[in-house]
This record gives structure tokens, sequence and C-alpha cells, in this order.
């Protein structure tokens, strides 16, 4: 699999150079929703908690680059580590508050967290810092090289995160602690009696699930060059609650599938009916989540599951005995 994914992330940038700049855009953008993706697969289907604070993480991660930017002399690229650190201290706070308590909970906090976002931005002992209502504003730098155009330059940088945070969730799923948060996930009460810190490893899903969060959040102030209190209300984290349940909760392959249905999936409702591009993305949501419980990951999985059963099943003429000897010879 490692072989596939490489050969498909090699793909992706060599395609790159074959589509125009407004079509490598939207490309981007969908790498962007699948990195914030993976965050919540590590959060919701790896350790089993819930959240409603995606908004706000995402806009900690465009924060904190714009705030490297207009506040400070250094590089823009600076605002990546920036993004990921505040990501995770926020994601971790959260979660050392809500993740020893029920869902119920965890949801109210998170919600709180992420209404009171906008607000806090809007406040006036920090809006110098954070630009208020107006928001801040902020350049790209040029390429490398000059055949790079700035669209194809974002889209290879953000491909070659994506591929990273990837390879560091699988291996984190695969590893001791990935087991010990499934174990939290499925029996928190047998998961402390072995031993397992259950609030401690809770509180760590949630830092690492909030640094990619604002990593991606992060990619799109760079994206967008602007960041304003109106880009990160609650309705972007129901979007990303959807993206997650579409894709597969429970891999974080299906972030990159969700992704793709977030930013493509209202292209082709918008083209289905004039007027009702809302109510037709809806009911195509909700179907969705009713027909794919698993998501689109859990489909796949679940056809490469049949073929490898019935690849190996033996044919009627292997399964019929052999025939006697005549008893006449």
């Amino acid at each position: 699999m490692r072989t596939v994914w490489t050969m498909a992330f090699v793909a992706a940038a060599a395609l790159s150079f074959c589509f125009p700049d407004f079509i490598v855009f939207r490309f981007t953008q969908a790498a962007i929703w699948a990195i914030a993706l993976v965050g919540l697969v590590i959060l919701c289907g790896i350790s089993g908690q819930f959240s409603f604070a995606q908004a706000a993480l995402f806009g900690i991660g465009g924060y904190s680059a714009a705030i490297v930017v207009n506040q400070s002399p250094l590089s823009i690229y600076l605002g990546l580590p920036a993004a990921v650190s505040m990501g995770f201290a926020a994601g971790y706070g959260l979660g050392r508050i809500a993740g020893s308590h029920s869902l119920w909970t965890q949801a109210l906090v998170t919600y709180a967290f992420a209404i009171a976002f906008p607000q806090l931005l809007r406040w006036r002992l920090i809006e110098d810092i954070t630009g208020g209502v107006s928001g801040l504003y902020l350049d790209f730098p040029s390429p490398p090289v000059d055949f790079l155009s700035d669209d194809r330059w974002r889209f290879l940088m953000t491909l070659g995160l994506l591929g990273t945070g990837l390879w560091l969730a699988y291996n984190l799923i695969d590893s001791r602690s990935g087991r010990a948060l499934l174990a939290t996930r499925d029996n928190d009460l047998a998961a402390s009696a072995q031993g397992i810190r259950v609030a401690q490893a809770r509180a760590t899903a949630s830092g690492i699930a909030g640094a990619y969060i604002a990593l991606a959040g992060c990619l799109s102030a760079f994206q967008f060059g602007f960041v304003g209190p109106t880009g990160y209300t609650f309705g972007l984290s129901i979007q990303m609650l959807f993206g997650l349940v579409i894709g597969g909760m429970y891999s974080p392959g299906g972030a990159v599938l969700g992704g793709l249905v977030l930013q493509f999936l209202p292209d082709l409702t918008a083209g289905l009916g004039k007027g009702l591009s809302g109510l037709l993305y809806g009911v195509l949501l909700m179907g969705a989540i009713v027909v794919l419980p698993q998501g689109l990951a859990g489909l796949l999985e679940a056809l490469r599951l049949h073929r490898q059963r019935k690849t190996a099943r033996p044919t009627a003429a292997a399964r019929a005995p052999s025939r006697p000897p005549d008893a006449s010879w």
C-alpha cells in the first residue's frame, strides 16, 4: 500500500502540470480539506471522541500564519510550525477539559469554543493583533523556481504535507499508542484497568487532531490570502463532520475521499438544479450517510474483502469429489 500511495501522489503532482491554474487551485483546496479530516479521523474514529471545535482550530491555524506575517519580520513559511504548535496546544487543552467526560459534554464544550472563537477575534483588547472585524491579509511568496505558478506551488506544497500527514497518521494507528487509543475508544474502563491513562491519551489525540486542523487552516490562509472572523463559523464545523462521515471516519485514506467530496459535490449539485443546489446537496449527503454508514473508505474495503473471498473460493470442479475407480478394472 505504501507503493500505491506513493504512485498516487507522484501521479497527482505530475498531473498538476497538465491542468490550468484554476483547476489546480480547486484540487489544492480538496487537499486542505483532506488534511483537516485526517485530524478528525484520529480524534473521532480512532480515539472515539466528538468535537464541534474544528472551525475554531481551523481559524487558529489561519490566524497564526497571518499574525506571523503582519506582526513580525519572519518568513511566512514559519506560519506552518506556528499553526501546528498553536493547534496542538488548543486541542490538547480542550482534550484535558472534555476528554474524560461523556460525548454529550464533549459536544457542549467544543460547541461553546467554536461559538466563542469568532467573538474573541473581535475583542477590543486584541483587535490590533487580529485585525478585529476587518481581518488580516497576507501575501504568499513567489515560487522558488520560475516554471512553477503560484497555484501549482501551493498545490505541490499542500500535497507534500498531506502525504506526510497520512504517513504519520498510519504509523500512529499501527503503533502502541494507536492501540491504546483504540482501547480507550472501545472501552475506557477496560483500558484503564490495563494501565492506560485514558484522560492523557484522549488529550494527546485531541492535540494531534488540533495540529492537523490548524495546519489545514494555515494552508487555507495561504490559499486565499485573507483571514477574518466570518470565515470560521459553526457551519464550517458541520461541513467537516459531513466530510468525515462520508469519507469514512476509521481510515485516514477516507479523509482524502471526504476532501474530494467536500470540494466537488457542491459543484455537482449546483449543476443539477437552479435554486435547489442547497437542498440537493443536503439530500445527497443524508442519503450517503444512510447508504454508506462506514463511508466511502468502508465501501471500498468491503469490496476488496469480497473480491478476496471470491478469488479464494475453490471452483465447483475443485470441490467435487474424485470419481472412484471402476470395479471392473
